[in-house]
C-alpha cells in the first residue's frame, strides 16, 4: 500500500488495487506481477490468521520486498541525472 500510494495511487484502496497499480504503472519489473502478488497472499495469511510465518517464508518475503524496493527507488537514482 505504501509503496503505491507514493508512486501516486489513491490512499484507501484494496491490497490487490496497489498490486495492480504498480504493476499496471511500469514498477513492477516484467513478469514480476506473479511474485509481488505472491508478497500479497503472504501478507494476507499473515494478517488474517494467528499463525507465525516461518523463517524461509520470511526470508523469501524479504528478498521480494527487498527487490521490489530496489527497483522503484534505488536502480533509478543510480543513472545520473541529465
Amino acid at each position: 500500500m505504501n509503496l503505491g500510494v507514493a508512486q501516486g495511487a489513491k490512499a484507501g484502496e484494496s491490497f490487490i488495487a496497489y498490486v495492480e497499480y504498480l504493476a499496471n504503472k511500469g514498477f513492477v519489473p516484467p513478469n514480476g506481477k506473479a511474485w509481488v502478488d505472491h508478497i500479497r497472499k503472504k501478507g494476507n495469511e499473515a494478517n488474517h490468521e494467528i499463525v507465525l510465518m516461518g523463517k524461509d517464508d520470511a526470508e523469501e518475503l524479504i528478498a521480494f520486498i527487498e527487490m521490489l524496493l530496489k527497483f522503484i527507488y534505488e536502480f533509478p537514482n543510480r543513472v545520473p541525472k541529465e
